[in-house]
């Protein structure tokens, strides 16, 4: 009786979680115009330790920040410093829909850094999932990926590169907080993290600042980013990761893309081409299966 509350508040966590970081491309990209990369970087996490903090003293879970804050700061910096410059820069020159499927690739890199750091062997549908899914990031790279600069002088190759970089650090961070801080209450990892994610944006930030005056509008994208992309979302996924593991949590960006997407083609008037939509199925497949998420039947080999 009580499993399927459980699973009924897990299945909506998941789906908010989903909104919120399909809304974050939206957000970055508007922020990343004016502030650029390391500025909106920097905010976003500088707001989200901002607000987080307060509710951990409140709390009185200050001490178990103060025992772990190493590791804490650690996954801030693979979880969130790097991957939000990577993909605020990206931005800058390639469509919300497009970075949101190349966000899907994380639990494919979650999958093979898991193999090789914590031993967790992929099975042999697993092993045919990373395979499938790799080939849907090399088709979408193939066609969306160019290193030479178009008229407004940048280059979509460096921005897929970027986000492809940005679901490393999500896969490293995976593993190193399953390692690490398993156990510790999900308050304490994301507010650790994103202290440590603004101290080591903070020089990035203050040196890249921009010289011209910054909208409201820009403003007020990098204020919900970190109160709810970022603050608000990452005790969320922290607490999916203690729940049910970091491979399923990471399986939160399948479905980020659907509302990346519809975000961009509504509010920004985005084309999303049959080809991405191809390739993010692709995607989704093969991290389907590489997670573990799918398996293959195995009713032919118990006849």
């Amino acid at each position: 009786m009580t499993a399927k509350p459980a699973a009924k508040t897990w299945i909506l966590e998941f789906l908010l979680l989903a909104a919120v970081w399909g809304a974050s491309f939206l957000f970055m990209r508007i922020g990343a115009r004016e502030f650029g990369a390391f500025a909106t970087a920097g905010l976003r996490v500088g707001v989200a330790a901002a607000f987080l903090l307060p509710l951990l003293l409140l709390r009185g879970e200050g001490g178990a920040l103060r025992q772990h804050w190493k590791p804490a700061f650690t996954v801030g910096i693979l979880n969130s410093a790097i991957p939000f410059a990577c993909f605020s820069f990206a931005l800058l020159s390639i469509s919300t829909g497009l970075s949101s499927i190349l966000n899907a690739t994380a639990p494919l890199f979650g999958a093979v850094i898991a193999w090789v750091w914590l031993k967790d062997r992929p099975t042999g549908s697993r092993t045919v999932g990373l395979l499938i899914g790799f080939l849907g990031v090399a088709l979408l790279a193939w066609d969306s990926a160019s290193f030479k600069p178009d008229a407004s002088g940048t280059a979509s190759g460096w921005a897929v590169l970027a986000c492809l970089g940005a679901c490393v650090g999500y896969g490293v961070a995976a593993s190193f907080t399953k390692r690490y801080l398993g156990g510790l209450p999900s308050l304490v990892t994301a507010t650790g993290s994103q202290l440590g994610a603004g101290l080591f944006l903070a020089p990035l930030a203050w040196f890249y600042w921009p010289a011209h005056s910054v909208s409201p509008g820009a403003w007020a994208a990098v204020v919900a980013l970190g109160i709810f992309c970022t603050a608000l979302a990452y005790v969320l996924y922290f607490r999916m990761i203690e729940r049910v593991g970091p491979a399923r949590a990471l399986t939160v960006s399948f479905a980020i893309p659907v509302f990346a997407v519809l975000y961009g083609v509504v509010l920004l008037d985005e084309a999303v081409t049959l080809w991405m939509l191809g390739c993010a199925v692709v995607i989704i497949v093969g991290t389907s299966l590489s997670t573990g998420l799918v398996r293959f039947s195995r009713q032919g080999r118990n006849r």
